[in-house]
């Protein structure tokens, strides 16, 4: 009977926990204040600082003292510590070191050093009776140099995000110093963890926590990274039951915690770094972080954020030595943190302008200052008023944070190189190529499969996209050997896109067991493709594509790119020399991405098309509008859109005008004229049971003397992977 009264009694705690801190969460959103502060407020609210006191037989029915009812919530709410650092993890965007490497080190390093120092300070002069331990001062004063230090990377990018900062420069700068902050951070804390697991400082100790953590990255961020992503790509690839990869990827981070705390540091390292990996793998990526996020943030989330809340006592802060404690952290945290990164940002090279927002924004503790002031209070490193100052002071240095951020942002003017960089990544953003997360290459041992062999792998090469290939060949008595060279091409082609990187594409063979091609690319796509690339003899027919080749398209049903190989065309691994037939239209333009790619993979030259059609309805349009809707308006607009694109990658790409009715015509015309070894287009499938692609394509298909990729992006959202969706 004990039990489910004790199980009724968690249940409800749960409930008005989510119910509570949802509630609570959007209000404080609607102000423009971070949920997670409204989830924490509700706990405070909850516990012993208001419920406690109005309606103390309510509290202490819904939250009763008893050391076992409390250990089921603090389990679930330890759990949520875990997955709300490997969802912090997930999150870390490490590309945004590349142009902000040396300032956001500069402002992490000193935006920690000053604030630490004064924490270490303030925990040498705190009186005895406010230390849970006498003897471990120096854990206690470790703790509180951490708790001034750390900004949170989660809170940050939101804010910096929500003001529409996240690609500004200076936003950059702030996001890759908050990460430094929060890696750096956690690194500290474990070493911390350890100290005070070993009940003090000593060299042994010390040296066995550094080097445990040093060891353990090193290795994670060499050799773990690569086994954690074979590892989703197996679970993605080969376990069919729902949701399959979520378990593979909770389970990856719960046992690299435990290796965390195996060695000596703290568990949260090892959750934290889960996190960085998973959010690095390649493979669906967004399908598992809008998963994943959906459970942490609808149950575990509100879950700790509430329990921490309901641990926090505001009644102590009625005692004037704790009052004048919390103020007093409270403004050296501000103050050490604001005048830390503003001197990191002047001396990384920032203008007074930008170090005042890098200053305003890193002074924001949230998630993270809780969830470590959570686990001294656990471990004993810290007692219930110094941990109920730590939390007031992360309270009001987060909701400070926003409305001091957004002015000093408002003081930066948009300069125009910057304003270019912007235009720029908007749009790409907005490409075809940038929602392909993974490449599926089916193809035969014919010129056609060998042709998008070589390209897909130039793609994969130049855009870092994992690939997978299937190939198919019944006539083929040695299938290993054929497939070893399939693989090779393709290899041979990401190769040459990636001459000068340090870390090659990841390409897979996969081995058919299928009676036809279309049967595996059809058991292939259930497991999350961006783009098919397929090659296979005979592709076309005298009535139009052969029946195999529209199976096999069907088969995938997302965005394709068909290959066919021409005896003039492509020789590996000579620059491709491009021909990419333009419109203005999104089509069109999906075909000249790609064009530009393999341009860029293989260092070749790019000549985009227009062909205008003089018909009587243009003439009549330029006589009643002028030259406002002139198609040859129409024709400059495009092809500068397409140069800008290749301006974007370095490829200079030769814009041509013509002028004819048969635009089939002047098409073949361009490629005998300008000897191009690939004809690249963009092409939109037509209604009906056998795959057409318009008129244009079908007449190029016969008559042109180079080869062809045709490519059709318009259903770039139709393969979505099967264990990444509910079903």
């Amino acid at each position: 009977m004990a039990h489910g009264a004790s199980l009724v009694v968690f249940l409800a705690q749960v409930v008005t926990l989510l119910v509570c801190g949802r509630l609570m969460g959007e209000l404080m959103q609607r102000i423009g204040q971070p949920s997670v502060m409204g989830q924490l407020i509700a706990g405070i609210l909850l516990g012993p600082s208001v419920l406690g006191t109005l309606l103390p037989s309510v509290s202490h029915a819904l939250f009763p003292p008893g050391a076992a009812q409390k250990a089921m919530l603090d389990a679930l709410s330890q759990l949520g510590i875990l997955l709300l650092l490997l969802m912090t993890g997930m999150e870390t965007d490490l590309s945004v070191f590349r142009d902000a490497r040396r300032k956001a080190v500069s402002i992490s390093l000193a935006g920690i050093v000053l604030p630490f120092t004064c924490g270490i300070v303030l925990g040498e002069f705190l009186p005895q009776s406010m230390l849970p331990d006498p003897a471990k001062r120096m854990i206690t004063t470790l703790f509180l140099g951490t708790a001034l230090s750390i900004s949170s990377v989660k809170i940050v990018a939101l804010v910096v995000r929500d003001l529409g900062f996240l690609r500004r420069t200076v936003g950059q700068v702030i996001i890759a110093a908050a990460i430094i902050d929060d890696t750096l951070g956690w690194v500290i804390m474990s070493v911390i963890f350890g100290l005070a697991a070993h009940g003090g400082v000593d060299f042994t100790a010390v040296t066995s926590s550094v080097f445990g953590a040093a060891a353990f990255l090193a290795i994670s961020f060499t050799v773990g990274r690569r086994l954690v992503f074979q590892l989703i790509r197996w679970a993605n690839d080969n376990l069919v039951s729902e949701m399959a990869v979520i378990s593979v990827i909770l389970a990856t981070t719960l046992l690299m915690a435990l290796l965390t705390d195996a060695i000596g540091v703290h568990l949260v390292l090892g959750a934290f770094v889960a996190g960085i990996l998973i959010g690095q793998s390649p493979i669906l990526t967004r399908h598992i972080s809008e998963q994943l996020r959906g459970f942490i943030i609808a149950l575990l989330m509100p879950i700790f954020f509430g329990t921490a809340g309901i641990s926090t006592d505001l009644a102590v802060l009625a005692k004037p030595e704790l009052m004048l404690l919390t103020l007093v952290l409270i403004g050296l945290a501000s103050t050490a943190k604001f005048s830390g990164a503003f001197l990191g940002g002047r001396l990384g090279g920032l203008s007074y302008s930008e170090s005042l927002a890098v200053g305003c924004g890193m002074n924001a503790r949230g998630s993270t200052e809780v969830i470590v002031a959570s686990i001294g209070l656990s471990i004993g490193a810290l007692n219930q008023s110094l941990y109920t100052s730590i939390v007031a002071m992360a309270v009001v240095t987060t909701m400070a944070m926003p409305p001091m951020l957004k002015w000093s942002l408002q003081r930066l003017p948009l300069d125009p190189e910057e304003k270019e960089r912007l235009q720029r990544e908007e749009f790409e953003r907005q490409g075809f190529l940038k929602h392909i997360e993974r490449l599926l290459v089916a193809v035969d041992d014919s010129p056609s499969g060998k042709l998008a062999s070589r390209l897909a792998g130039l793609l994969a090469g130049v855009r870092r996209i994992p690939t997978t290939v299937v190939r198919f060949d019944p006539a083929t008595a040695d299938e290993d050997a054929a497939a070893e060279r399939t693989e090779a091409t393709v290899k041979a082609g990401a190769d040459q896109a990636t001459a000068t990187a340090t870390d090659k594409v990841d390409i897979t063979t996969r081995t058919q067991k299928t009676n036809t091609l279309e049967a595996a690319i059809a058991a292939e796509a259930k497991k999350g493709y961006g783009l098919l690339v397929i090659g296979r003899d005979p592709a076309i027919t005298a009535d139009g594509f052969d029946p195999r080749m529209t199976r096999s398209v069907a088969a995938f049903g997302g965005s394709f790119a068909i290959a066919i190989a021409r005896p003039s065309g492509v020789d590996a691994p000579e620059p491709l020399n491009i021909l990419v037939p333009i419109s203005g239209t999104s089509t069109s333009r999906d075909g000249a991405e790609l064009a530009v790619a393999l341009a860029q993979a293989s260092q070749g030259p790019v000549t985009a098309l227009y062909v205008i059609n003089p018909s009587r309805r243009s003439r009549t349009l330029r006589q009643r509008f002028g030259t406002v809707l002139a198609p040859e308006n129409g024709a400059d607009a495009a092809i500068r859109e397409i140069v800008e694109l290749g301006e974007h990658y370095n490829i200079e790409v030769r814009g041509v005008i013509r002028s004819d009715r048969a635009t089939e015509k002047v098409i073949l015309k361009e490629i005998e004229s300008g000897r191009h070894s690939l004809l690249v287009m963009g092409v939109s499938p037509r209604p009906g049971r056998q795959l057409f692609l318009g008129d244009v394509a079908a007449e190029v298909l016969l008559r042109a003397k180079c080869s062809i990729l045709l490519v059709s992006g318009e259903h770039r959202q139709a393969a979505a992977p099967a264990n990444q969706t509910s079903q």
